[in-house]
Formats: C-alpha cells, sequence, structure tokens
C-alpha cells in the first residue's frame, strides 16, 4: 500500500525509533548506532547515540564509490562575473579532499572550529566540505555583515582558521572582504592563528605576514586527506542567528541527524531523486544555504547550484528562468521575497517567454510568509505547484510543508501546509494548554525534536534552555504565533519576540535599538518591523533625542542610519528613521510596539488600557505619516 501523508505522519510521531531508523539505514556509516533516540540525558535529546559517520563522506565520496563520480555534484553559476563552472562528484571530492589536508597541515583536527566568511563562489562549498571530512566544525557568516558582528562570532566561536576571500561582489560593485575581515580580528579578543585567503580576479586583498595564506599557492603543494569518522552526536557545524538581546546565539547542529533528516527531506519534501538538478537560491551565510544548497542536495546526489547573482539586475528579471533553462532545473527553492521582485520588475512575466522552462516541476517558497499575491502570481506565470513551507535556523529543515515526495496536498494559501513528519506541532495558550482548532496562540513542538533540528546552542545549554524550552514545559518554543486549522493546516502569523524578516533574513531590532542609543544625541529609542511590499518587513526607527539637542534632525537620521549600517551592514535594510518627542508606553515602561505596527500599516488598532497617555498614539501617527505611512484607524 502506498504511503499517505497522514499515515507517514502519525508513524514518524508513534514511532520514531523504527521511521528514523529506515531513513538512516539509507546512510553511510562506519558504526551501526547504539540507539536511535537517546533520552537519558531530557531535555538534551541525541539521535543515533554510539554511531560513527562522516558528513562529507555521505555527501561526496559515496556517490564516487557507487559509480557516480562522473555526474555533476556543482554548477557555479555567476553571472555577475560571466563564470560558469561545474564539478563532477569526482573532481569535488578530489578537491575537497586536498583542501582539509591544506587545513590539517595547519594544525586543523576533530573538534577544531573554522570560520568561513566567504562569498557565493565554489571554493565556499570546498572550504565546508573540507572541514566536515577532517572532523572541523564550521561557523559561515554571511559576507553582508560588518566587522563588528563578525567579532563577535569570532570570540563566540574561538576559530583555530579563518577562510576567507578578497572580494564579495554584488551587481556592479566590488566590496573588499579583507579589510572587514582584518579589522573583525583587531576588534577580537580571539586571534586565530591563520587565515586562508581565496583571491579573486575581481579584486587582491594584502595578506598579513605570518597569518595570512594565499589559497592557490598553499592548494599546490597540499595533500588529500580522507575522511574521518566522526560521533553521530559530534557537533557538524556552528550557525548564529539573532537573539532577541541583540547577542547572536550559537545553533548548532549535530552530525548524524543532518544527515539523516536532510536526505530523507529531499524526496519526502521535494520530490527530487538522485541526478535531479535542484537549486535553492539563497546564500551559504543563512541556514537555506547550509542545508539545501550544500549538504542536503549532495547526501541525495543530485547536482546543485551555487549561484552568485540576483534574481533582478544579473542582468534582468529573466535571472531565474535563465538558470532553471540552462541547467534543467527541477525544483527551486528561494524566497518570497525574490519573486516580489521578479513581480515588479516584469509583473506581466515577459521574460519567461524566452526561456525553455520544460524540466522544471515545482518551485518551493521560505523565509517569510508567502502573501497570497505572490503566490497566485507564480502559480498563473510558471504552470508549476508553489509550496509554501516554515521553518527556521535552529529546526534545520521544514516544519510544516507539503511533503510532494509523499502525498500532494490540497494548497491553502497563506499555510505552508501541515506538519512535516517528526514534528509533533501544536498550538498553546500562555499555560502550555491547547487551544481550539482555529484559535491563534503560540507555535509550539511536542518534543523531542525530530532529528536535523538543533540539540543545544553552542557552550550555552542553559540558554538553550531557556530561550526555547522554559516558556512551555515539554515543548521548544518556535516564538512564532499562529493556528491550526481544523482539516490540520497550519497558518503562521507573526512573530512572538522582536526579530523581524526582512527578506527572508530574521534581524533583531533590539540590537538596532542599542545602536541607536549609542548616538550621543539620542536618549532613546525603538526599532520595529513594518510591512513591505518587497521584502516582506523592513525595520523603521523611531528616536527620542536628549533635552537640549538643537541640531537638524536630518542629520541625525542620517547619521544612525549609518551607523547600523557600519555595525550590522546593508543586510538589515536599515534606511528608514524618524525623530520623535516621545514613545507610546505603559505605566510599566515597555514600549508599545505592537500598536505603533498597527498604525504604521494602516491596520485598526483599540487604545491599550496600560498605556500611559492616549495623546501619544496621535503623535506617533502624524510621525508615520511624515514619513509615508498611513496612520491606522482607532478603534
Amino acid at each position: 500500500m502506498t504511503a499517505t501523508y497522514d499515515s507517514t505522519f502519525k508513524r514518524s510521531i508513534r514511532e520514531p525509533d523504527a521511521f528514523w531508523g529506515e531513513a538512516a539505514e539509507n546512510c553511510h556509516w562506519y558504526k551501526r548506532w547504539d540507539k536511535v533516540l537517546d533520552d537519558a540525558n531530557r531535555p538534551f535529546y541525541r539521535w543515533f547515540s554510539g554511531g560513527e559517520i562522516n558528513t562529507c563522506y555521505n555527501a561526496l565520496d559515496l556517490h564516487v564509490a557507487n559509480g557516480r563520480g562522473e555526474q555533476t555534484a556543482l554548477i557555479y553559476d555567476s553571472p555577475v562575473t560571466g563564470v560558469v563552472q561545474s564539478y563532477t562528484y569526482q573532481q569535488l571530492t578530489e578537491t575537497v579532499a586536498r583542501f582539509a589536508g591544506l587545513l590539517a597541515s595547519q594544525g586543523v583536527s576533530k573538534g577544531d572550529r573554522i570560520l568561513i566568511y566567504m562569498p557565493m563562489i565554489s571554493e565556499a562549498a570546498v572550504a565546508m566540505l573540507a572541514c566536515a571530512r577532517i572532523g572541523a566544525i564550521h561557523s559561515v557568516v554571511f559576507g553582508g555583515f560588518a566587522a563588528k558582528e563578525l567579532a563577535v562570532r569570532i570570540d563566540d566561536a574561538k576559530p583555530k582558521v579563518v577562510v576567507s576571500a578578497s572580494c564579495g561582489i554584488e551587481v556592479n560593485r566590488v566590496i573588499s572582504y579583507k579589510p572587514l575581515l582584518d579589522e573583525a580580528i583587531r576588534l577580537a579578543f580571539h586571534k586565530p592563528g591563520t587565515c586562508i585567503i581565496f583571491q579573486r580576479p575581481e579584486e587582491k586583498a594584502a595578506l598579513v605576514s605570518g597569518r595570512d595564506i594565499d589559497w592557490a599557492d598553499a592548494m599546490v603543494s597540499a595533500h588529500p586527506h580522507e575522511c574521518v569518522p566522526m560521533s553521530a552526536t559530534d557537533p557538524a557545524y556552528i550557525l548564529y542567528t539573532s537573539g532577541t538581546t541583540g547577542v547572536p546565539k550559537g545553533v548548532v547542529r549535530d552530525i548524524g541527524g543532518h544527515i539523516v533528516a536532510l536526505k530523507w527531506s529531499m524526496k519526502a519534501i521535494y520530490d527530487v531523486d538522485p541526478g535531479d538538478v535542484y537549486w535553492a537560491a539563497s546564500d551559504i551565510g543563512w541556514v537555506v544555504g547550509h542545508s539545501y544548497i550544500i549538504y542536503a542536495p549532495l547526501f541525495q546526489g543530485c547536482t546543485t547550484i551555487l549561484f552568485e547573482g540576483k534574481p533582478v539586475g544579473t542582468p534582468d528579471a529573466g535571472a531565474f528562468w535563465r538558470v532553471i533553462a540552462d541547467h534543467r532545473v527541477k525544483t527551486l527553492f528561494t524566497a518570497p521575497t525574490a519573486f516580489r521582485a521578479i513581480k515588479r520588475e516584469d509583473p506581466k512575466g515577459e521574460f519567461l517567454g524566452k526561456y525553455d522552462l520544460a524540466r522544471f516541476q515545482s518551485l518551493f517558497l521560505a523565509g517569510e510568509r508567502t502573501d497570497p499575491d505572490t503566490l497566485k502570481w507564480a502559480e498563473e506565470k510558471l504552470w508549476v505547484p508553489v509550496i509554501d513551507h516554515w521553518w527556521q535556523t535552529e529546526t534545520g529543515w521544514a516544519i510544516a510543508a507539503n511533503c510532494m515526495g509523499i502525498e500532494k496536498l490540497p494548497v491553502k494559501e497563506g499555510s505552508p501546509s501541515k506538519p512535516a513528519p517528526g514534528w509533533n506541532l501544536q498550538v498553546v495558550d500562555l499555560n502550555a494548554q491547547p487551544v481550539r482548532a482555529g484559535e491563534i496562540g503560540a507555535l509550539v513542538v511536542k518534543l523531542p525534536l525530530p532529528p536535523g533540528s538543533l540539540p543545544t546552542l553552542w557552550k550555552n545549554d542553559e540558554g538553550y534552555v531557556k530561550t526555547y524550552l522554559e516558556e512551555f514545559p515539554g515543548f521548544y518554543k518556535t516564538a512564532d504565533a499562529g493556528f491550526i486549522d481544523e482539516d490540520g493546516y497550519v497558518f503562521v502569523m507573526s512573530r512572538t519576540d522582536d526579530i523581524i524578516n526582512v527578506a527572508g533574513h530574521r534581524l533583531s531590532t533590539g540590537a538596532m535599538e542599542e545602536i541607536l542609543t549609542d548616538h550621543p544625541d539620542v536618549a532613546e529609542a525603538a526599532v520595529l518591523g513594518v510591512d513591505d511590499t518587497l521584502k516582506g518587513q523592513i525595520p523603521v526607527g523611531f528616536l527620542v533625542l536628549n533635552a537640549g539637542v538643537d541640531r537638524n534632525h536630518g542629520d541625525i537620521v542620517r547619521e544612525v542610519i549609518q551607523m547600523v549600517r557600519e555595525r550590522i551592514g546593508p543586510v538589515a535594510s536599515f534606511k528608514v528613521a524618524t525623530v520623535v518627542n516621545r514613545l507610546p508606553k505603559t505605566r510599566s515602561g515597555k514600549i508599545l510596539r505592537g500598536t505603533i505596527r498597527k498604525i504604521a500599516n494602516n491596520e485598526p488598532y483599540n487604545t491599550p488600557a496600560t498605556i500611559d497617555d492616549p495623546a501619544v498614539l496621535d503623535e506617533m501617527a502624524v510621525a508615520l505619516a511624515n514619513i509615508g505611512y498611513a496612520a491606522g484607524k482607532n478603534s
């Protein structure tokens, strides 16, 4: 009998050992596990304890050993440089093995950390896989982050080696990476022993004598290194995500569960098979890049695409269609933001007519909630299933999805469909009690989390419990609010903390507020995310100045915008701020961000009973109107 979604989901919850044990049989193990689910140290559940495995072997060597070494593993497509380069599984294995040997020659061994600060080039994938090959723990930092943010991550991860490049390229401009890296190391307390720098043709970086190594020169004499068997419960990588206090959290991914869950997801969720071409149009600095550019497609034996470009402007709104046609892409995974940008530039979809998309079968969207207009536009223009799915940096793969490889479910607009197998998703009230179907509450996952999700935070078990498990005992807190309807469909409505989604990137408004209040003229500040038709949300800042400040307000606004750009980076998209006399607060002093957001988004709102002075809401409405936002109606 063919498995259905319902039967698969129920089995995953009722019989997790049998369910995930069967999935694990499809992976290569040096030593089988003693237990599939190890619950001896709750709430720190571990998967496949006692097993020995290697991430790189499962991604590369296994396919070569199985006679598929000549299949294309990776396609690097860079419209910003005009370069398209392909690696077979054999070629990629050899290159990764040599770079692993280079790392080993610098004293890197099992458990050491390597920080990777790279643009979207094939060498970034090589560095990640080489770390996995020798059991080093990589921490990839998105190239758009500024020196201060990079320094924070260096101090937390304490890498032995940093791998970087001379520059990144954004459409028509070159971004120098090396000065940012040098400044980050200057600011950091921890000093990496070695930096390996890939010199790009577009810009050559100055190397620091005694510390920096030229990638190309060093690779000439590098010796290949074999895969190192690792414990299934060893860390695969650290990926930093914004915390509500502005302090980044180091999400840890363990090796065994990571391999099993991601390989399983490629067929079950995305319906792709070995040999298919799969494209996740994201960045390696984000979780999507880890899970679905580098690891999952290679675990499954697919051809994966690493794209250095944009949905528009490289060179036009047909960029995605060109990549799909040129490389015979079967499945695309990207953020709704990308499709909003394409739709804005080419609303009639005229560029689609220039390309043959006959092999294209499905589009998956994630990163922020997919609005119905974007979903309808994509469906109408592409004539393929458009699947919204929901997950987080912490979870590593989809919490809720339309599992195309199990059973295609009817689509409901605004919903990422039903919980994926393994995810016992529930909606609860503030007392962790279940709510009725259709009633909004906190979206939580009953423990244990499935394989592939975070087992803890880097060197911070206490922070893991406090951040994710403490508020709703027995559950993982997603920090999203929403509901599950009578048919079991999930609807994710909003964040429950101050993390906002800007073009699919989770950013902390708290971190931005700290920067604004560092300005000598600013006494107090609030930053909140308001709706944006292109990026989902953008941050807007409100500044209360110190008494006696009589400078031009425009100058102050420009200065704080520049401060955010320098400390967080352009990725924050912080471009709008205004000076106000005061902020709406409760009597206890809490800023009423939710109310401000409703005013900015032109939504009805009620004056909170706890507000200190209702008149301030009218003042906020005027301030928002002055910067181009319509005022919501006080109901």
